[in-house]
């Protein structure tokens, strides 16, 4: 029988990175001045997860989906998915203002790339005095006055500033311009795509001058300029102390937040699917048949679809991101 899985973090490097997964997170980052990413749970090829814990360590995710195929992840999904996993989960930690970018829908990325679309959603886990999110347009923007922006360097003037706090969730449709603001820590889950179109980047260069690539040809054919304009990104909802609350429905995933200072059951057997637990405060007892797994604050546990109930036991209170497809 399978077992709840914790995986190695895959760090990621980046311009605009800095330390906050390892501080407020407690991943080893090593000597990384700017982790950017930690890739929690990936299928992409090249960044495949691998098990960290039990009899299946060393084995990555792929490797797992091929021999337990819809006991890993269910009937429905392995119908709908095949062999591809079908969530990339992350944490991002912004220093910096990540790049102005967008990403493109599934009809675009699968005829132009062979590839997913990618629909994303963040929750905030920390943020910085006066950090924010910039999520869409401020009002209507057509073709040309975008491409007078771009060309002008005052794209981010357009964008929906959003001010934000820790709990802040924001959903993030393929097609919508957006930028992670720095000061902010956040939960990433997505499609599994990594496919994005870089449109501005602050007028930034690295260490030898060089500014990096922007794609702005691909964006334009990206960008949904009609649905950016019409706001409804941030998730309203209200937290309720050792209550599941839904945050996301989607045709990509699904996500709860639970905060709990009790007992918590919880019975899978109508969703059939892996459950992703994403353990943002606290520490935790996750039990399930004769097994049992500590977790804690920055862990990400998949717990596979033949499980159909567990009981999750808090040291105290402690808060979770629930995902599901």
């Amino acid at each position: 029988m399978l077992y709840p899985l914790k995986f190695t973090p895959i760090l990621k490097e980046k311009i605009w990175g800095g330390k906050r997964i390892q501080t407020l997170l407690k991943h080893d980052i090593g000597g990384m001045e700017r982790c950017g990413e930690s890739w929690e749970l990936s299928g992409i090829l090249d960044d495949e997860s691998v098990v960290a814990n039990g009899f299946l360590s060393e084995n990555n995710l792929n490797e797992l989906l091929e021999v337990y195929l819809t006991d890993l992840v269910g009937e429905k999904n392995y119908e709908k998915f095949g062999l591809g996993f079908p969530l990339l989960i992350k944490f991002i930690d912004a220093q910096d203002n990540l790049s102005v970018q967008v990403h493109p829908d599934d009809e675009l990325a699968k005829r132009k790339y062979g590839q997913n679309g990618k629909t994303e959603m963040w929750h905030v886990i920390a943020a910085e005095p006066g950090a924010g999110l910039y999520v869409g347009f401020k009002q209507k923007v057509s073709k040309e006055q975008y491409v007078e922006a771009v060309a002008s360097g005052v794209l981010h003037d357009l964008l929906q500033f959003y001010p934000v706090a820790p709990g802040d969730t924001f959903m993030i449709p393929a097609g919508t311009v957006h930028a992670i603001g720095k000061g902010v820590l956040l939960a990433e889950i997505q499609q599994p795509s990594d496919i994005t179109f870089r449109i501005f980047d602050w007028n930034r260069v690295d260490e030898e001058g060089n500014s990096r690539e922007l794609h702005t040809e691909e964006a334009l054919e990206a960008i949904h300029f009609e649905e950016n304009a019409k706001g409804g990104f941030k998730v309203e909802y209200t937290p309720e102390l050792n209550r599941t609350v839904k945050l996301v429905r989607s045709p990509y995933f699904n996500t709860n937040v639970i905060e709990f200072d009790q007992p918590v059951k919880k019975d899978f057997s109508a969703i059939d699917s892996f459950v992703v637990y994403m353990c943002l405060e606290g520490r935790l007892h996750l039990f399930y048949g004769d097994g049992h797994l500590v977790v804690e604050k920055g862990d990400v546990v998949l717990v596979p679809a033949e499980i159909e109930e567990v009981q999750l036991l808090p040291d105290g209170r402690s808060k979770l991101l629930e995902v599901y497809c």
